[in-house]
């Protein structure tokens, strides 16, 4: 509910859910918003549900033991490429424990960068 409440009273562009199980977008998409919210993971089950939640996008992502910089900028690259954010673009994201179903305990605010020129090769 932080997430929805933020989001909804902050200029956010997205919502970005690291995610294993999806339960946290359900969660989020009993809010009513415009805020698109994207359900990053690597679990098929997962993105097949998610996609059924309203306002929720499912994306193919495995973050693997990349730390947070480098988990944060593909995340970045995903979404820069598909258009559904700017660079300057303000977004949230959550994420718990990597592998822990039901773990999410982290929200950030994160501001958009340029896209990676190493992603684009």
């Amino acid at each position: 509910m932080a997430v929805m409440y933020i989001a909804n009273h902050l200029d956010v562009s997205a919502i970005i859910a690291l995610t294993e199980s999806g339960s946290t977008t359900l969660w989020m998409s009993r809010v009513r918003t415009d805020i698109p919210v994207f359900a990053f993971t690597r679990h098929e089950g997962t993105r097949r549900r998610v996609s059924l939640y309203r306002g929720v996008y499912a994306v193919t992502f495995d973050e693997g033991h990349a730390d947070s910089t480098t988990t944060h900028q593909r995340v970045f690259d995903v979404l820069l490429q598909a258009g559904a954010v700017s660079p300057g673009d303000r977004v949230l994201l959550t994420t718990g424990q990597q592998g822990v179903t039901g773990g999410t305990n982290s929200m950030q605010i994160l501001t958009v960068p340029g896209p990676n020129p190493a992603a684009s090769a």
